[in-house]
């Protein structure tokens, strides 16, 4: 039997990382996650991993520390020598106790955690691996459309997350490493869909055909990390297209 692929994913307890660690259990990866707390929902998305027959390693962790996340990487390292796949899905900047204790957060979660997290786990990537960068729309084309208030110290601190990533291409190739750019539509129950609705009303409900839900957004990236002709630097929308975002 041909050994199981290994795949990190930051942020896999709840909404896309789960679903997102579920599906890649069942297409034949072992996953490793973090998770920030409710550590009863971590084990559902283990169990969860298991059953589809992967073996599953959830570890509590906030990749804005720097010795939390050297920790989670000499765990990872213990459990599995190599990885293939490394999901950057964990993001934030939403959160008001934590902008209230430090308005850099979105800055620090969104940019600077991303680059740590792929340094503390670069050691056991593979020649063939792949590292995803997971955005929204909103983050991707941030500068090309107008913005929700609330959201934009994310989607801007989102976008210079996904720039540092991609001045990396480079250096990635170098050693055998894809980064590709999943990006996503509405997904459906999450906090950016409540903030368009409230700002334009009508506006979330006449995109209804452009949003997914986390399964669906789960896919494209599972998918996108199976597809082998995809390119470094690649982008992968889930969801409606890119030009559907309104511009007015």
């Amino acid at each position: 039997m041909a050994a199981r692929r290994v795949a990190v994913i930051t942020g896999g307890s709840r909404g896309i990382g789960a679903a997102t660690a579920r599906e890649l259990a069942g297409r034949g990866f072992d996953v490793a996650f973090t998770y920030r707390n409710k550590g009863s929902r971590a084990d559902e998305v283990a169990a969860d991993i298991e059953r589809a027959g992967g073996a599953a390693l959830g570890l509590p962790a906030d990749i804005t520390d720097r010795g939390a996340l050297s920790r989670f990487a000499a765990d990872v390292g213990a459990w599995r020598v190599r990885l293939d796949l490394l999901v950057l899905n964990a993001s934030g900047g939403l959160e008001r106790d934590l902008l209230a204790a430090d308005p850099e957060y979105p800055m620090r979660i969104n940019r600077d955690a991303q680059l740590a997290t792929l340094d503390a786990l670069l050691p056991r990537l593979v020649d063939g691996a792949t590292v995803i960068h997971v955005t929204s729309h909103w983050a991707h084309l941030y500068g090309a459309v107008p913005q929700l208030p609330d959201y934009e110290p994310v989607a801007r601190t989102k976008h210079a997350g996904e720039m540092a990533l991609r001045a990396r291409i480079g250096e990635l190739a170098a050693r055998g490493i894809r980064l590709l750019v999943v990006t996503g539509d509405l997904v459906e129950g999450t906090i950016t869909a409540r903030l368009l609705e409230r700002r334009s009303r009508g506006l979330h409900e006449a995109r209804a055909d452009e949003s997914l839900t986390p399964e669906v957004f789960a896919r494209a990236i599972t998918g996108a990390a199976l597809d082998a002709s995809l390119v470094s630097g690649a982008t992968v929308v889930a969801g409606g297209a890119l030009a559907s975002v309104p511009r007015t």
